[in-house]
């Protein structure tokens, strides 16, 4: 990280020297001086932009081209084979069961995600210490993916029934009389204990904008309401909410987006196994493993990338809105 920084440093200010060596405007008067100054205003930007444009050519421009290329070629990225990928794909059972369960996470996760992010901004701002927790709230998103999937495999570890339960939830079961159980190899219902994991780390995302938004709220519109008699959900649902909805839009779409990518999660809790398997732990599977086949993975990675590509540009455009708003 200091490397980096100190390289930094060193670009800026050299190639700021260097342009201004080649194009000087100081000790100069008149037409030259002017002309040197106007391209030294045109060039400056793009040069201190470069850096991060060459950094988005190279890990986000070329990946997507060459994507899209070896999704039409064999598992060796060599032989051109058309549409073959994408028909397999439709054929191809794991690969129904991944759009399944993808939906399914986009169907609970940024909803609960965004509404107990919600709930907890309006909440804990009635509370005086409201701060503190916000600060536990928020502490998962300090935490990586499959540092989350460690700590909630401890939460869901199942042992024979007599032995001793060291995972939260099956100890609360045997407290209560009934029998342990192999969560994670439930089909269907694993999904959703995979999704609490995920709910758990974005939560405080949510909590953090619209705890902002919220305290963005005029507060003359809180006290007509009051005013007129309107309890706290009413205040709640029915003036607050409505004035913040172009942010919850945002936040929304936001998770769903990272939901569209989901791996980590699922590779460390259960790899796939007991029909868990989401599109990029599968692009993942093709892409690595068993010999490789990068044009199948390559076809699901592009599949990933059509998902998401219309909920950015619809995020991107609200983002926009609330900023020319304020």
């Amino acid at each position: 990280m200091v490397g980096g920084v100190l390289a930094c440093v060193v670009y800026f200010f050299g190639t700021n020297w260097l342009l201004d060596k080649l194009f000087p405007s100081k000790g100069l008067t008149g037409a030259k001086a002017s002309k040197n100054l106007r391209i030294t205003n045109a060039i400056r930007p793009w040069l201190f932009m470069a850096p991060a444009l060459f950094a988005l050519a190279i890990y986000l421009v070329y990946p997507v081209f060459e994507s899209v290329r070896l999704a039409f070629h064999d598992r060796t990225g060599q032989q051109f084979v058309g549409f073959s990928n994408f028909s397999w794909m439709i054929n191809d059972g794991e690969f129904r069961q991944s759009i399944f369960n993808n939906f399914l996470w986009l169907l609970v996760v940024p909803a609960l995600a965004t509404f107990f992010g919600l709930v907890i901004a309006a909440l804990t701002d009635r509370i005086w210490w409201g701060n503190i927790a916000k600060t536990l709230i928020f502490m998962p998103m300090a935490i990586s993916f499959v540092g989350a999937a460690v700590i909630w495999k401890f939460v869901y570890d199942y042992r024979a029934e007599g032995s001793e339960q060291i995972g939260i939830l099956n100890a609360i079961v045997v407290a209560f009389g009934g029998a342990p159980e192999a969560w994670m190899t439930i089909p269907f219902w694993n999904n959703f204990f995979l999704m609490v994991i995920l709910i758990w780390i974005q939560t405080g995302f949510a909590m953090v904008i619209l705890s902002a938004a919220l305290r963005g709220i005029p507060e003359e519109t809180i006290e007509a309401a009051v005013i007129d008699g309107a309890n706290g959900f009413q205040i709640f649902f029915k003036i607050m909410v409505p004035q913040i909805w172009g942010t919850i839009a945002v936040v929304w779409t936001t998770i769903t987006i990272l939901v569209l990518k989901v791996f980590d999660i699922v590779l460390a809790m259960t790899n796939g196994q007991w029909q868990t398997q989401v599109l990029a732990n599968l692009m993942f599977d093709w892409m690595f493993r068993g010999g490789g086949d990068f044009g199948r993975g390559a076809s699901i990675a592009v599949v990933i990338m059509i998902l998401v590509i219309p909920i950015m540009i619809w995020n991107i455009r609200n983002a926009t809105k609330e900023m020319e708003g304020h």
